[in-house]
């Protein structure tokens, strides 16, 4: 069930920001997921929750603050990426022995 949140905000925030009240709390949303995303806090998918739009769009929304989609080191990807590898070496492997 959703929570609902108050804050209290100066009077002439939302027309130095030229946003409504709805406007503002959208790009709010948006902008803690994008950060709490980047900072390894939540998931991709949990960010895109949280900002209230599809996986697509959060990843749209990504690119447009400069945020790389992918999480993690890239010694991390690279080990991802042989694991994934040699499981599918592996897979193959054995896949050639039951043909045998």
């Amino acid at each position: 069930m959703p929570k609902t949140l108050h804050l209290e905000l100066p009077d002439d925030a939302f027309s130095a920001l030229r946003s409504s009240p709805e406007e503002f709390g959208r790009e709010l949303r948006l902008a803690a997921a994008i950060k709490w995303y980047e900072m390894e806090r939540i998931s991709q998918g949990k960010a895109a929750e949280l900002a209230g739009l599809s996986r697509s769009a959060f990843i749209e929304a990504l690119s447009r603050y400069g945020v790389s989609p992918i999480q993690g080191r890239p010694s991390d990807l690279e080990h991802e990426v042989q694991e994934a590898l040699s499981d599918a070496d592996a897979s193959s492997a054995d896949t050639g022995k039951a043909d045998a």
